[in-house]
């Protein structure tokens, strides 16, 4: 007598790919979320601009571009990830996005002290800033990613990536757009119209990333659930009984 194991039950309906469709989820909010977030910064430079506590408005400002920006984040990766805590996500984000803004804005606070330095000092100190600060927020979200996907460490060079990425769309678009004279609406638009494409580079840049490492993170664990159900050397799925 023949039992086929492997009939005993049909498998259950395959729900749609969330991994799949991930992609598409993260650009739109993280988009969004970075463009709303960017605001706070953008109006505390109008409204701060020359007064003395313009660095401190601009670093708290920078926080609530961040927690912004984590919510989106931990909205589309809690459909992915359920277990992640929205709560730590957005508080690293946040103090992340503080720490970057605190960095960026070292080179103008200290320029005459710098400006007097040698070349090569200068360009080794300004790209271990640059470094610094592109890493900021992927390591701050590193602590949390890490309880939930493996080798959640290359999301601190993607995150890097993506800002580069960003960055590099918002000062081209913005700097030759900014003339000296422009009312103070005319450079708010500017930088408006220039955060829009610099969050929309960040986006795809670090959904690409994500999807990998979720991609990767899926196609290990069946990999596991593979191993455990036929060992190497076990039994076929159909015996003589």
């Amino acid at each position: 007598m023949t039992v086929d194991r492997s009939a005993a039950a049909p498998p259950p309906r395959a729900h749609p790919d969330l991994v799949d469709r991930f992609l598409r989820y993260w650009v739109l909010w993280v988009t969004l979320g970075e463009t709303v977030g960017f605001a706070a910064p953008a109006l505390a430079q109008l409204a701060f601009a020359g007064s003395p506590v313009a660095t401190a408005a601009l670093i708290l400002a920078g926080a609530v571009e961040g927690a912004v920006l984590g919510w989106t984040q931990a909205t589309v990766l809690r459909v992915v990830l359920p277990a992640l805590d929205r709560s730590r996500w957005v508080g690293a984000t946040a103090l992340g996005a503080a720490a970057a803004w605190f960095v960026g804005l070292l080179p103008a606070e200290w320029a005459d002290v710098w400006q007097r330095w040698p070349t090569v000092a200068q360009l080794v100190t300004a790209a271990l800033l640059a470094t610094f600060l592109l890493c900021t927020l992927g390591f701050a979200q590193w602590f949390e990613l890490r309880r939930h996907l493996p080798s959640a460490g290359w999301w601190i060079a993607g995150s890097a990536a993506a800002w580069c990425a960003g960055l590099t769309v918002f000062f081209a678009v913005a700097t030759p757009l900014w003339q000296p004279g422009q009312s103070a609406a005319l450079v708010l638009a500017i930088g408006l119209l220039a955060a829009v494409l610099m969050a929309l580079a960040m986006a795809v840049v670090s959904g690409v990333v994500l999807r990998t490492l979720l991609r990767h993170a899926r196609s290990g664990s069946r990999r596991h659930i593979r191993r455990r159900d036929h060992p190497a050397g076990g039994e076929s799925p159909s015996q003589t009984a």
